[in-house]
Formats: C-alpha cells, sequence, structure tokens
C-alpha cells in the first residue's frame, strides 16, 4: 500500500471517529457523489423540495425537524408555500462534515 493510501485511509479513519472534523476540499467531490440530489453552495449543500401543497411542505418539515434533532444537527430551513429548501453545514467546523452528508442522505429518505 503506497504511504498516500494510508494516509489517505488514516484521514477517513479518524473523521468517522470525529464526524464534526471540516472535510478537506480535495475530498469533497467524493462525498458530494452520495447525494447527488444537493449541490455544494460555498461551505453549505442544499437541496430543493417541491410538494403538492403547503400542508405537504410542513409535514415533510416536521420529519426533518425530528431527523435533526436526533442528529443533534440542524439544518437551515427556508419554506416557501411548497417549496421547502434545506441548507446544511458545519458552523463549528466552518464548513462540511461528515455529518452534513449523514444528513443529507438521511433527508433523502423521506421523499
Amino acid at each position: 500500500m503506497s504511504p498516500s493510501r494510508i494516509q489517505q485511509e488514516s484521514r477517513w479513519f479518524h473523521r468517522i471517529q470525529n464526524p464534526m472534523q471540516r472535510i478537506p476540499e480535495a475530498e469533497l467531490a467524493g462525498y458530494l457523489e452520495r447525494v447527488p440530489n444537493w449541490t455544494r453552495e460555498g461551505i453549505e449543500v442544499a437541496r430543493a423540495f417541491t410538494f403538492r401543497n403547503f400542508r405537504e411542505a410542513m409535514g415533510f418539515v416536521v420529519q426533518v425537524a425530528l431527523l435533526a434533532e436526533r442528529a443533534d444537527h440542524h439544518p437551515d430551513i427556508e419554506i416557501r408555500y411548497k417549496q421547502v429548501t434545506l441548507r446544511l453545514s458545519t458552523h463549528s467546523a466552518g464548513g462540511l462534515t461528515e455529518k452534513d452528508f449523514e444528513l443529507a442522505q438521511q433527508i433523502d429518505q423521506l421523499v
């Protein structure tokens, strides 16, 4: 195994143990592939969801809130009638962390 491979696996293992550690820029593309419906916007990932009506949109927001509370990781939520936009970032880390992508994957399973 090459030294760079060992270093890469060591960083990955460290992030698994410390999910609030910021993901290095060079590794973000791999994480974004795991959540293809989300787009990177600076230090955040975002996704817009459109529902049939306001009630469905609000039901979705409640489900997201329950996931966020369980994960102790809270997205920014924008509600515009039947459209909900979510933005994830770990403010304390100054960017994207494993927790952002884990929550994005859980949110994707709601729709």
